[in-house]
């Protein structure tokens, strides 16, 4: 009888298989790092699966209904936030974040962090001042200089933060707030980018 060689597929004769003894032990030694190996893979996926899981799981989705944050943000714009973001580091001087507002905390906002813990926080002259610093804080984010007014000092405790809209001017910020500063677990999210009208980052 001929059969096809799987590989050239040409006849070649059948022949009979013959057993071969193989110790058990040895069976076991090369089984064992095979389904060790099968296990490890499995493992893997269902982190990466649960990862993907956890991420989708932990955005934040807003629809920002004012101009206090424009022209970063404008009216009606639609953003996407990480909730991990901060699982991983620190917020940041800059950042962009939902929040819950310290005065009712069932209110969401979107404002941009000035301050951080244990800083000091001066407005004068329409500037703002980082722990007495001689310079002013550098903000090519915001809409238009502030319009000056009477000089503001603010104290932000440790692990809180302060708050303030790009857009100054017009911007219900913690300049205005009773309880000026805002608590680090009070943070949702850290905002990335738009989705809608227009796509893109947020910086």
């Amino acid at each position: 009888t001929r059969l096809n060689h799987p590989a050239t597929g040409k006849n070649a004769r059948a022949t009979q298989p013959r057993a071969i003894h193989v110790p058990s032990g040895a069976v076991t030694a090369a089984v064992t790092p095979i389904i060790s190996a099968v296990r490890t893979c499995a493992n893997l996926r269902l982190r990466f699966a649960a990862l993907v899981v956890i991420e989708f799981g932990n955005i934040a989705n807003s629809e920002v209904p004012s101009g206090s944050m424009e022209n970063t943000i404008m009216t009606g714009d639609r953003v996407i936030g990480s909730r991990l973001s901060y699982k991983f580091e620190d917020p940041q001087r800059g950042d962009i974040v939902i929040f819950r507002f310290p005065d009712n905390e069932k209110i969401y906002y979107v404002k941009r962090i000035i301050g951080l813990p244990g800083e000091t926080v001066d407005i004068v002259d329409g500037k703002v001042y980082i722990n007495g610093s001689g310079e002013p804080l550098d903000e090519p984010y915001i809409r238009e200089p502030m319009i000056p007014e009477e000089p503001m000092h603010f104290e932000v405790p440790e692990n809180c933060y302060f708050m303030m809209g790009d857009n100054r001017n017009y911007s219900m910020d913690a300049r205005r707030w009773e309880n000026t500063s805002v608590k680090r677990d009070k943070i949702i999210a850290k905002v990335l980018f738009r989705y809608f009208p227009k796509p893109g980052m947020l910086k």
